[in-house]
Parts: structure tokens; C-alpha cells; sequence
């Protein structure tokens, strides 16, 4: 018994393990993913979290939905409010995406088959983004009286996605109109000039 909970346990770390590795290696702004290693460890407050750990709080319920109670499932993924959010991003890229429970499933698969592995590297910092901007609207509407706007997130999410990449990636050249109207094309381009960049660096000078 102890040694097949052992090998059950060192299994479950070798999952979380490869989670984290692929958060860590996403491009996004550092507070973003932080925020977003809290939610897939389960440990940000939620209200149904902070209700486990004694915390008084007016109601459970979703304040984006009205529907069911915030736990992290709900509030980033099955939430109806955050589930348009997620629509209006495959939309944009124009991909299918097909609808894991379970929110760690969820980033993990978020990943497009035609880009390489470091391209989406970049692309999984859309995920990161997203709830961020998910987490950011919900703390509006609890304690500034915000309204909950889907198509609203989402652009805070395109913006803080491109200006991360336009301040950390020097191959990255791109006016917010592009990364907006074509992003399959900005992160195909971004990498090819990131490579020709390097080819130039490395191939012997003439004198």
C-alpha cells in the first residue's frame, strides 16, 4: 500500500509538474501569471474559497453569471459570462476548440497545431491573459461597481498580450491594428524574423 501511494503521489506531481512548466514558459506579463498559478492551484479567492477558509462574504454566488457558485471551475471556464469570452478569442484566431472540464485540461490543450512550440509559448500568454482580465472584471463588479462586459476582457487581453510582446520581443513589430486583425500571420512572421535575426548574427563578416 505505501509504495503504490507513493507511485500515485509522484505521478500526481509529475502532471502538476508539466503544468507549471508550460505556464512558466508562456509569454505573458509576470503579475498575469502569477495570477494565473494561483487559479490553476485552486488557491485563489474565490468565494466559495474564501468561504472554506472562514472568510465572511455576502453571497457565493458567480457576480459575472448570477447562476451558480465562484468556484475557479466555474468563474474561468463554465461560467456562461467567461464562456463568450473564451467564444470571441477561437473566434479570433479562428480555430475550434474542443471543451475540457477540467480548467488544468483546459491550458494545456490550449495550443495551436500549426504553430510551433515557441510560438505557442506566446499563444498560451493569451490564455494567461484572458483570465487575468477575467479575475481584474470580477474584482471590478464586487468593488467598484463595474458591469460585466465580455467583448470588453477580451480586448484588455488582446492589448495585454501585444503589449507584452511589443516590449519584450524585439523581433516583434507589429501596431496593435495587425495583432488584432491578423494574429495568426503576427505569430507565424514573429519567430521567422526572430531566426533570420540570428542567422545574421552568426554568419562570418567580410573585411
Amino acid at each position: 500500500m505505501k509504495s503504490a501511494y507513493a507511485r500515485l503521489a509522484n505521478q500526481k506531481n509529475e502532471v502538476h509538474d508539466g503544468v507549471f512548466c508550460s505556464l512558466w514558459q508562456a509569454r505573458a506579463m509576470p503579475k498575469a501569471l502569477i495570477t494565473a498559478w494561483r487559479i490553476l492551484l485552486g488557491r485563489i479567492p474565490t468565494s466559495v474559497n474564501l468561504l472554506r477558509r472562514g472568510v465572511a462574504v455576502n453571497s457565493s454566488i458567480c457576480v459575472l453569471c448570477r447562476e451558480s457558485e465562484e468556484t475557479s471551475q466555474h468563474l474561468f471556464w463554465e461560467c456562461s459570462f467567461a464562456q463568450r469570452v473564451w467564444s470571441l478569442c477561437f473566434r479570433w484566431i479562428g480555430v475550434l476548440f474542443v471543451q475540457h472540464k477540467d480548467l488544468r485540461c483546459n491550458f494545456e490543450n490550449f495550443y495551436l497545431v500549426h504553430m510551433s512550440i515557441k510560438q505557442n509559448q506566446v499563444w498560451k500568454g493569451m490564455w494567461v491573459a484572458i483570465v487575468r482580465c477575467i479575475w481584474e472584471k470580477r474584482n471590478s463588479v464586487i468593488f467598484k461597481q463595474g458591469v460585466p462586459d465580455a467583448e470588453e476582457i477580451f480586448q484588455m487581453a488582446q492589448l495585454h498580450t501585444w503589449f507584452w510582446l511589443k516590449h519584450r520581443m524585439c523581433s516583434f513589430s507589429y501596431a496593435f491594428s495587425n495583432w488584432h486583425l491578423n494574429p495568426s500571420q503576427c505569430l507565424q512572421s514573429v519567430l521567422l524574423k526572430g531566426r533570420s535575426l540570428v542567422m545574421l548574427e552568426s554568419k562570418p563578416r567580410s573585411f
